[in-house]
């Protein structure tokens, strides 16, 4: 069964952000006393004004309940700022998509963590040689080729690094793309990915 509630897009904003809260408190307290078998969802078109400290803490008991809610955002700076963290922290799969801002994609950076990359460094160093005969053979080397003799000197280490940085997610992300990170029922977390959202 679904249900769809259009809401004018213009005029009496506040009566709208106003059912829409409404509308998810119900969803809220209708799944919890149903002992259903399948999954309930509520997708919200435009959150904006419905996220409160009530409503974060409804949306984190859903997932016992076999439920779940799509909130869309234009930006996180239309959620209170003490409540960022927490909406993060209650939400299960995160979005991101092409033209966020690189505040909106801080929030995102660090809600996706970091991870451990194996970084290879290559560096050139010239060969000095004390030997009268080896700096003959360099020289000529050097005429002959046009290089100077140097050795590479290989390094590997793991760095710590964010897996989606904010600069990434605001510049790198191409039109028609989002990066999406997913959570199973049982709270495992996969890594963030880019998806294309055309196909």
């Amino acid at each position: 069964m679904r249900v769809r509630v259009d809401l004018p897009e213009h005029g009496h904003e506040e009566a709208g952000r106003l059912i829409t809260r409404l509308v998810l408190a119900q969803f809220h307290a209708v799944v919890r006393v149903s002992g259903r078998a399948h999954f309930a969802g509520l997708v919200l078109d435009d959150a904006t004004g419905t996220v409160t400290a009530e409503s974060v803490r409804r949306i984190q008991r859903l997932r016992t309940h076999n439920a779940g809610v799509l909130l869309t955002l234009r930006t996180i700076g239309d959620v209170p700022e003490a409540l960022h963290g927490p909406l993060y922290g209650a939400v299960g799969c995160r979005m991101a998509f092409c033209g966020v801002t690189t505040w909106d994609g801080s929030r995102f950076a660090q809600a996706w963590g970091t991870e451990w990359v194996e970084t290879t460094e290559v560096a050139h160093h010239t060969v000095f040689a004390d030997q009268p005969m080896t700096r003959f053979f360099h020289a000529v080397r050097k005429r002959v080729t046009g290089k100077a003799v140097t050795t590479e000197a290989v390094t590997v280490r793991q760095v710590e690094r964010e897996r989606w940085s904010a600069s990434q997610l605001a510049h790198a992300v191409p039109p028609g793309h989002a990066v999406l990170s997913l959570t199973t029922v049982e709270g495992e977390q996969a890594p963030p990915m880019l998806v294309d959202l055309r196909g």
